[in-house]
């Protein structure tokens, strides 16, 4: 494995990092429109890493097929949809029970499920970043180094804004800034280890790869409809939650055509 390969599997953690950064310079509170914004643009970056890097690329590779090289990906999409569904029903939800946590243990009970649900998060999106780079390393036509690597910038540029907004509540609450920043670190540490699982994985079931990416695309699309888009559209101005999705997703979109 090449030092091209293991700096695009570490990107998006960097992602992450620098976005727990932001604790160290900002005030206890993120302001609700600039987090609705930040979760716009997140929402449209997965958007398009999901269809350009992950979606098309599975369709391609099974071209052979003829009129049924949509079926793998079809199949996929659904499993991946389907397996972040099993998830959610499994691990608690941010946003279904916070609000329901009381007493002493509240504080508590919010950190954890916070976590826990950005750490969710990030499974798909390590996972689709090792699968894009199997594909590459495989020397599969389909995936080149510049759409992989432009993948991976945009997981990195989502997890910017995931990172502040993990760590900044998490300080609200009484967590030391150094604290809330470890936090935000840790939740981005499954996306290398999942990244790097997946290719060693992958390169074993190489002829099962477009299984594998549209896998990736459908739990990422599940992320974006169960938890990006109701928080960018709730309360008052929510246009500005669709106005950034959409830049968010024509950044990506050119990033990814651009270095692919």
């Amino acid at each position: 494995m090449n030092t091209e390969v293991l700096m695009g599997l570490f990107i998006p953690f960097a992602g992450t990092a620098l976005g727990s950064a932001g604790v160290f310079f900002m005030k206890k509170e993120l302001n609700v429109m600039v987090q609705r914004a930040l979760t716009g643009f997140a929402g449209g970056v997965m958007v398009a890493a999901s269809i350009w890097s992950l979606i098309i690329p599975a369709m391609e590779q099974s071209e052979a097929m003829g009129k049924l090289a949509f079926l793998p990906a079809f199949i996929g999409f659904w499993l991946g949809v389907l397996f972040l569904l099993l998830l959610d029903s499994v691990i608690p939800h941010l946003h279904m029970n916070a609000e329901k946590a009381e007493g002493p243990n509240a504080k508590l009970k919010k950190t954890t499920m916070m976590v826990l649900a950005v750490t969710l998060h990030n499974i798909p999106e390590g996972m689709a970043v090792g699968v894009t780079y199997a594909g590459f390393l495989s020397g599969n036509s389909a995936i080149t180094a510049g759409g992989a690597m432009a993948l991976a910038l945009g997981i990195a540029i989502q997890n910017f804004p995931e990172g502040a907004i993990i760590s900044m509540p998490l300080h609200a609450e009484g967590k030391s800034k150094a604290g809330a920043f470890l936090d935000g670190v840790l939740s981005g540490a499954v996306e290398p280890i999942g990244a790097l699982l997946t290719i060693f994985a992958a390169g074993i079931f190489v002829p099962a790869m477009p299984y594998l990416l549209s896998f990736a695309a459908g739990a990422m699309m599940y992320v974006v409809v169960e938890e990006l888009i109701p928080e960018m559209s709730e309360g008052k101005h929510s246009n500005i939650g669709v106005v950034m999705f959409a830049l968010g997703f024509t950044m990506m979109m050119a990033l990814d055509v651009a270095l692919g």
